[in-house]
């Protein structure tokens, strides 16, 4: 159920980062409309218990961002009626070929990571940005495998169309450090005591923040960089007016 905090956060039994992006404030004055976008991690890990609650947020739509052998491995989301699932794999580099080095400022490494995403798998991205403005798709969340990375890019690309100012998007990616940090607790409690959160694990303040303003200084604006891989300003209208009251 959603918990206390402008009911924005929900909690199933393992999935950990399911939270509404509803009620962020924008530059003109609106407001993004509660129960309409989410965020989350894998939700192959719903179960059976978690299949009234999560059907109570009536979502008709699931943008799953993993890659195809994590979701050969993993699974999708249950087969639950009124739910279409869509894989849209970024194409993106593997985090492996620049792997985390210690003492590297995690902050800078993610936005790194996010540039590179970003730069390669700018196609993809906007694909999954593109399917919140048509009105058969919504309610919709987007996930990967934490929630907080490929998912972050999407959701902040989303965030910044509609107006919503950049640090309020950051503090929203930062938020995805309080759920993985309960994924952790819980797979320690389940048989991996010697599990701990790495640096990269946690969604850095200031690291979205970071990632906007230098894909800006690269293409002028988000509104350009979206348009460049096909999402034009007709198309942007209607997602401001599918996700903001």
């Amino acid at each position: 159920m959603a918990d206390e905090i402008g009911q924005r956060t929900y909690e199933f039994s393992q999935v950990f980062n399911f939270r509404d992006l509803g009620g962020h404030p924008t530059a003109d004055g609106r407001t993004v409309r509660w129960r309409r976008l989410f965020r989350s991690d894998a939700l192959s890990n719903l179960t059976d218990p978690d299949r009234e609650p999560f059907q109570q947020l009536g979502i008709r739509t699931v943008i799953d961002l993993r890659r195809s052998y994590e979701l050969a491995a993993d699974g999708r989301v249950p087969a639950w009626d009124g739910v279409t699932h869509h894989n849209i794999d970024p194409g993106h580099p593997e985090w492996s070929l620049t792997p985390y080095q210690d003492g590297l400022d995690p902050q800078r490494y993610l936005a790194d990571r996010y540039r590179d995403m970003a730069d390669t798998g700018a196609a993809g991205l906007v694909r999954a940005v593109a399917m919140l403005a048509d009105s058969d798709t919504v309610p919709a969340v987007v996930h990967c495998v934490a929630g907080k990375d490929r998912t972050g890019v999407v959701c902040a690309l989303t965030l910044s169309l509609l107006g919503v100012d950049d640090e309020v998007i950051d503090a929203d990616y930062a938020h995805s450090s309080i759920g993985n940090q309960r994924y952790i607790e819980w797979i320690q409690r389940n048989g991996r005591p010697d599990a701990v959160m790495r640096p990269w694990f946690y969604s850095h303040p200031g690291t979205m923040r970071l990632f906007l303003q230098e894909l800006r200084e690269r293409h002028g604006s988000v509104e350009e960089y979206v348009g460049k891989a096909g999402l034009g300003p007709e198309r942007i209208t209607t997602l401001r007016e599918q996700l903001l009251e």
